[in-house]
C-alpha cells in the first residue's frame, strides 16, 4: 500500500503543478494542487499568499495522504481491485474532491454516497479492474463537461483524464508488475 502512494503521488504532484491563482479557478490560490482553503484547514489558521507560494512537497504529500489516500480508504481500493484502481480514485478525488468516491462508486453500481465503505469495497471485489478504470474514466468525464469552466480548463482536465486511465490499466506505471 505504501508503495503505491508513493507511485501516485508523484503521478497527483506531477499533473497538480506549482503555485497558481487562476481568476476562473473556484479553488482559488493553489500550490501543488493544495488550495487556500485546504492549506488553511490544515495549519489551523489564515494563510498569506507568500506561504502558499512557499508550501512545501512535504506538506502537500501529507495532506495528500490524509485528506485524500486515508479519507477515500484507498488502500482497501486497492486490496478489493487494483493498485491502478486506488491511484485512479486518488488523482480524481485531489482534483475534485468527494467526486472521486462518488466516481468509483457510480462506475461499479453502489449508491454513489462519496463514501467509501464496506459496501463499496465488497462490490468492487467482484468486478474486472480494466472495467472499473474505464467506466470511472467516463463518468469523470462527464462530470468535467457538465462544469462551467469546462471551456477554460476542460482540455487540461480531458488530457489528465485520459492520462490516469492509461496509467492506472494493467500495464500502467501505477500498478505492480505480474
Amino acid at each position: 500500500m505504501a508503495e503505491t502512494f508513493e507511485i501516485a503521488i508523484k503521478e497527483v504532484l506531477h499533473h497538480e503543478g506549482g503555485y497558481v491563482d487562476h481568476p476562473s479557478d473556484p479553488g482559488g490560490m493553489t500550490n501543488r494542487g493544495i488550495t487556500k482553503r485546504v492549506y488553511e484547514k490544515w495549519i489551523g489558521r489564515e494563510a498569506s499568499e507568500q506561504e502558499m507560494r512557499d508550501l512545501t512537497e512535504e506538506t502537500a504529500i501529507a495532506i495528500y495522504k490524509k485528506n485524500y489516500w486515508d479519507r477515500n480508504r484507498c488502500d482497501m481500493v486497492e486490496d478489493a481491485s487494483s493498485p491502478g484502481v486506488a491511484y485512479f480514485l486518488l488523482d480524481f478525488a485531489v482534483n475534485a474532491g468527494r467526486q472521486g468516491a462518488k466516481c468509483l462508486q457510480k462506475a461499479i453500481g453502489a449508491n454513489a454516497d462519496g463514501v467509501i465503505g464496506p459496501k463499496t469495497v465488497a462490490l468492487l471485489k467482484t468486478m474486472d479492474a480494466d472495467y472499473v478504470l474505464e467506466q470511472m474514466h467516463m463518468h469523470r468525464q462527464k462530470f468535467y463537461e457538465s462544469l462551467k469552466t469546462f471551456k477554460t480548463f476542460g482540455r487540461g482536465w480531458t488530457r489528465r483524464n485520459d492520462e490516469a486511465l492509461a496509467k492506472g490499466k494493467k500495464n500502467g506505471r501505477v500498478n505492480r508488475p505480474s
